[in-house]
């Protein structure tokens, strides 16, 4: 073998010591996925043929006061159902060939050359996810992942019930469609209408132009941030109690209304940034390893999300 004889064991140990940091450095590098990670939206899950996340949408009729031998409702209930999300797949493949790893050969020319990769596939990693996270999950033929365009709708179907389904009325998520410049009143609108009481949205994302408009619109001795976001290197200004930032992949004219308590990134543990072996085909000279990923987005309480569309500066 050219090279390093433990070039293997080298390449996958390296790779391997990488795991945790790529996971943290493609979710914290882009506003969305950050959130969800610092308020601990990310959940791991060990298997089941879906994703399923249980939903309460009507309450109890039986409930009420009684007096003495009164006779107590014993009717069945319904209001308890579950969305179903399908298990989605991501891989980036790191590949290393024969004449990279003849002009590397030492311990830590190998090491260098292997960071190099991780941090090229990691930026691409990241770019990706954050792509389909703002899209519908159509893409690819329908195995991208899903995204806000298709979790934060009033119609449609998204983890197997139907919002245009006037008993699904609960299912819908608060949309403002009208086109013409963002207003402080469109933005409080849509941010109360999906509050219920000290449950409120906790960010807002949108694009930079109206990012941009939200600041033209505030006086300069309010336009007041959140420390946190803006330490972990977001640009932001709060609107209410919520971080207002913006994101290059967020569809034009568009503005999301958030609670990130009912909006996760599951994951499967055992494939969630899990790396294979390098291998070395017979007809390649090079060796080759994936990451891979399996899991989705989900959503909840499609209720406590909103957003306004077609809207200008």
């Amino acid at each position: 073998m050219a090279g390093n004889s433990n070039f293997d064991a080298l390449l996958s140990t390296t790779l391997a010591n990488y795991r945790s940091q790529l996971t943290d450095n493609v979710f914290t590098a882009r506003p969305l996925t950050y959130f969800l990670m610092d308020r601990g939206r990310i959940r791991m899950l060990n298997g089941g043929t879906k994703i399923v996340e249980p939903l309460i949408y009507g309450t109890n009729s039986t409930v009420g006061s009684y007096s003495g031998y009164d006779s107590l409702s014993l009717t069945p209930q319904e209001g308890i159902s579950a969305a179903e999300y399908e298990w989605k797949q991501f891989a980036a493949s790191i590949s290393i060939s024969g004449i990279e790893e003849a002009k590397n050969n030492g311990e830590q020319e190998v090491i260098n050359l292997l960071e190099a990769k991780i941090m090229q596939a990691e930026e691409s990693m990241r770019e990706s996810f954050n792509i389909m996270f703002f899209a519908d999950g159509t893409g690819n033929g329908g195995k991208d992942w899903n995204g806000l365009a298709n979790l934060v709708e009033a119609s449609g179907t998204v983890g197997g019930i139907d919002r245009t389904d006037s008993a699904n009325a609960w299912w819908r998520s608060y949309e403002n469609n009208s086109a013409g410049a963002l207003t402080l009143a469109k933005m409080a609108t849509a941010y109360n209408s999906v509050s219920v009481g000290n449950d409120h949205p906790d960010m807002i994302l949108t694009t930079q132009t109206l990012f941009e408009k939200y600041e033209a619109l505030l006086q300069p001795n309010l336009r007041y941030t959140d420390t946190k976001t803006a330490d972990a290197g977001f640009q932001n200004l709060l609107f209410k109690a919520a971080p207002v930032v913006y994101d290059v992949h967020c569809d034009s004219g568009v503005m999301y209304v958030l609670n990130s308590k009912y909006l996760t990134l599951v994951g499967h543990s055992n494939k969630w940034f899990a790396q294979t072996e390098f291998v070395k085909p017979e007809d390649v000279d090079a060796r080759y390893a994936l990451i891979m990923c399996y899991g989705n987005l989900t959503c909840r309480n499609a209720a406590k999300q909103g957003k306004l569309t077609a809207q200008t500066a």
